[in-house]
């Protein structure tokens, strides 16, 4: 006789031959109970049969149909995008004094020395991310003068620092390679510096140029190579050539006012420069001699300050509105097209791509409702919401990334600068000296430089 497979319960007979029969003794368990447990668990083949040799096609039971479906179920899981853990705390947060609730400034800057430039009113700090050290570079003793821009070169060698009063200068920070007309002005410069390194054993900064050009304040810088280009509230774009005596290689008047938000891309081939008046504009590096632009985008209802290019997709550009825009705008520059739009319903001061996964963080302003003062985690390229974090009282200013591309620092209306670890594993940064919640960044001494923290303070 051939049993019929479908109506085996193979699965009871499977435990059956396998498990260890159960030998209950304990007098405490009624025996009527003990009898019900057994046939419920359907281990007894005396009320259950386990070869059937006839049935009904009713009594079927989808065992390999259960089965098939947990095996999709499990393989679903298992193709599913890992849990993205949002930060819930900073990693530090530092008092900075003097810094200014501006939206249309950029007063901060990340270098590849692993030293963050920050602007505290008329004074410029230098920050180092490594043993912590802070060192005051400069204070402007004119009123009504402070820098505006800071932006470190793409090497990390030269500092250019925008003011006010629409003088532009050039901070040399370690050796940097100038125009050969510079070269004995250079070589005094270098040997005071040996000079005094040996002496103070301490870093030193010293200004090696300053660039004239503009009629109003500069509130953007963006490097390319040897070409530093800046925006002004005169509404103008000027390309300055580092290497020459006579520095300004093209100058761009389109935009109708301030230009706020400036970058070129990860190539080099190609400048976003955003304006006050709403408008963006792409420009091919080949071609900005002429004045003539490759795109110019009006989506725009507000002041376009935050710009940031896709760093796996070159021709990619995310751009942010202010608060009567309050969205991020992604674009096509090849093909001069937007891709993607996203209300944020908040004012957009700063973008970020993350450069291991494919997402894209902002940082956000004043609003009108509750979506404020925070940091957002957006998917690429849908540009759905991961997760948002750090609702702050006062609106985030700035937004700049470390040069390893794991941690972002915001500067925060308060007067503060609030450190968060959103991209990448997480980095062993020893922040020896600085405690766990809040810690003192900058001292006032004097215009010496000044090496400051909670536990020593060291005037050089």
């Amino acid at each position: 006789m051939v049993s019929t497979r479908s109506l085996m319960d193979l699965d009871r007979a499977h435990t059956l031959l396998t498990n260890k029969t159960t030998d209950f003794k304990s007098s405490k368990c009624n025996e009527v109970y003990q009898q019900k447990l057994i046939e419920s668990q359907s281990l007894n083949s005396e009320w259950k049969r386990i070869m059937v040799f006839k049935g009904s096609t009713k009594s079927i039971r989808f065992v390999d149909e259960l089965r098939q479906e947990m095996a999709a179920i499990s393989d679903n899981k298992s193709k599913q995008a890992p849990y993205r853990s949002i930060p819930k705390a900073e990693m530090i947060v530092l008092d900075a004094p003097g810094l200014m609730d501006d939206y249309y400034v950029n007063i901060m800057s990340w270098g590849k020395n692993n030293v963050l430039a920050v602007g505290l009113g008329p004074t410029l700090y230098l920050w180092n991310s490594v043993d912590q050290s802070i060192h005051k570079l400069f204070h402007v003793r004119e009123e009504d003068i402070w820098p505006t821009s800071i932006t470190w070169s793409e090497e990390a060698r030269t500092l250019a620092v925008g003011y006010t009063c629409s003088n532009l200068q050039l901070w040399d920070a370690e050796s940097s390679k100038l125009v050969s007309s510079l070269s004995l002005f250079l070589y005094r410069i270098r040997a005071l510096r040996r000079l005094l390194q040996s002496i103070h054993h301490v870093s030193v900064y010293l200004q090696i140029r300053s660039l004239q050009g503009h009629s109003g304040r500069i509130a953007s810088t963006a490097w390319n190579g040897h070409i530093l280009t800046s925006g002004s509230r005169d509404n103008s774009i000027i390309n300055h050539d580092i290497r020459a005596r006579n520095h300004l290689a093209s100058c761009i008047k389109k935009h109708s006012d301030e230009v706020c938000g400036l970058k070129w891309s990860n190539e080099g081939d190609r400048l976003a420069s955003g304006g006050s008046e709403k408008q963006l504009y792409i420009w091919e590096a080949s071609k900005m001699s002429s004045s003539k632009f490759l795109h110019r985008f009006t989506d725009h209802c507000a002041a376009v300050k935050a710009l940031a290019w896709c760093p796996y997709q070159h021709n990619v550009l995310a751009s942010g509105g202010g608060w009567n825009d309050r969205c991020i705008r992604i674009w096509n520059t090849q093909k001069g097209i937007c891709i993607h739009s996203i209300e944020t319903k908040a004012q957009i001061s700063g973008l970020e791509w993350n450069r291991y996964q494919k997402e894209i963080l902002s940082s956000h302003g004043y609003s009108t409702g509750e979506d404020q003062n925070k940091l957002c985690l957006w998917k690429y390229p849908s540009m759905t919401k991961v997760g948002e974090f750090g609702n702050h009282e006062p609106r985030i200013i700035n937004l700049c990334q470390s040069p390893d591309g794991v941690t972002v620092v915001l500067a925060v209306a308060d007067e503060t600068l609030w450190f968060w670890d959103v991209f990448g594993p997480p980095y062993d940064w020893n922040f020896n000296g600085f405690g766990s919640s809040r810690s003192f960044l900058f001292e006032e001494f004097s215009d010496k430089i000044v090496i400051a923290s909670e536990q020593q303070f060291t005037t050089c």
